[in-house]
Formats: structure tokens, C-alpha cells, sequence
């Protein structure tokens, strides 16, 4: 059974675990961003089919991947994972977080990562990492707006669309 998620923000908005049945849609947010946005420096999208491991490999691992529902119709999702692999980094996480065209601008991504931010701290985590785009000054402003600082930008360290990408670091720390 999946787990719902208090959600102080919007509450016609449900957020709970996902599960199989919404990968049709995360596949689809990450086709969009892979093809059309910076969001993921990746060049080609990974088949439907990967996302089955991705799930059952994250829920393996106790990492969440939360989904946000509106009228029985989900609207994005969010997630985290290991900052660096290395022992050391084991409190901190960096997320993810997409939703769908036709619900942006309504308020689901601060719904989500409010649900993300309460699974971390419960979690135990102590610092939540966001990786940004440099020129995607939207998620930028949501990340600030949710309390995040910027702590670094790296100049040129990706390629996509034939042009060289900043990337953003921000921090929100948990405890």
C-alpha cells in the first residue's frame, strides 16, 4: 500500500509513493526534459522499460520516488538519491523533481518537495543538494523561494544543444 504524504500546501493535491502504474507518466516527464529542456544533460532518453529497474531498484534502496495526484491524474514527481557514493556523503541527497506540462504554475512542485523535504528529515538526512541549470532561473527562483542558497556555480561543465552549461549547486540544509 503506498504511503500518503501530509500536504500543508494544496490540499486537493495527494502526494503518495510511486508505484508501477504511474512510470507511464514519469517515463513521458523524462522524455520531455531529455528532448526539450537543460533539466537533464543526457542526450538520448531511456526506454520505457528501464523505468520498471529504476523503481524497483530506488524502493530497494529506501530512496523515494513520490508522486503528486490531482483528481486521480498525476501531475509530476520527485525524488532523491545519494549526493557522491562515497561513505562519507551518506546524509546528504540530491533530488529530482518534474511535473507535467498542463499542471505548471498550479503549485505542485512546492507540494512535492515539501513531501520530499519531510521524507528526508524523517530519513535522517542532513543537507538536501539541488544541481540546476544555470539558465533555468524558474527553478532557480522555486528553490529560493523553498529555502535553498546557492552555494556554487561550475562554469561549462556540460554539453547539450551544442553550447556549453553552468551548472547551479544550491543547499537546504534538513536539521
Amino acid at each position: 500500500m503506498a504511503t500518503a504524504y501530509a500536504t500543508n500546501t494544496d490540499p486537493s493535491v495527494t502526494v503518495r509513493d510511486c508505484e508501477p502504474r504511474d512510470l507511464d507518466v514519469v517515463h513521458a516527464l523524462h522524455v520531455d526534459a531529455v528532448l526539450h529542456s537543460t533539466a537533464i544533460w543526457q542526450e538520448e532518453p531511456h526506454p520505457r522499460a528501464y523505468f520498471d529497474g529504476w523503481l524497483a531498484e530506488r524502493r530497494a534502496a529506501g530512496l523515494p520516488v513520490l508522486v503528486a495526484e490531482v483528481d486521480g491524474e498525476v501531475a509530476g514527481y520527485v525524488t532523491y538519491s545519494a549526493f557522491r557514493p562515497h561513505q562519507g556523503y551518506r546524509h546528504t541527497v540530491e533530488h529530482s523533481v518534474y511535473v507535467v506540462p498542463s499542471f505548471r504554475g498550479r503549485g505542485i512542485a512546492t507540494v512535492l518537495m515539501d513531501a520530499l523535504v519531510q521524507h528526508a528529515r524523517e530519513a535522517g538526512m542532513h543537507v538536501l543538494i539541488a544541481g540546476i541549470c544555470s539558465s533555468n532561473t524558474g527553478s532557480i527562483a522555486l528553490h529560493e523561494r523553498l529555502g535553498f542558497t546557492t552555494v556554487g556555480v561550475l562554469p561549462e561543465v556540460g554539453r547539450k544543444f551544442g553550447r556549453w552549461l553552468d551548472l547551479t549547486l544550491m543547499r537546504l540544509p534538513l536539521s
